[in-house]
């Protein structure tokens, strides 16, 4: 696996025979590994995001409508009842 600066681990050799690139099929199944565990974590970062989202609307609208009852309650007009 890699640490935590992303090195693999491996050196790779620029003469090596067979790897006109300079990666072998190990360096490219480390580099794939690392991205599917980044793609899982933006997945599950993005989920949690927009929860949260949601969460945030839900509040905004039970806020407004406290604040409309407080001030009906008070006779007085709403300024701001719009969304």
């Amino acid at each position: 696996m890699s640490g935590p600066n992303g090195d693999l681990g491996t050196p790779v050799e620029a003469g090596a025979e067979g790897e006109e690139d300079g990666f072998g099929e190990a360096e490219y199944a480390a580099i794939n590994s690392m991205l599917d565990q980044i793609n899982s974590c933006l997945d599950h970062l993005e989920e949690k995001n927009d929860h949260l989202h949601a969460r945030l609307q839900e509040l905004l609208e039970s806020n407004r409508q406290t604040r409309l009852e407080f001030q009906q309650q008070l006779g007085e007009t709403p300024s701001d009842a719009s969304p």
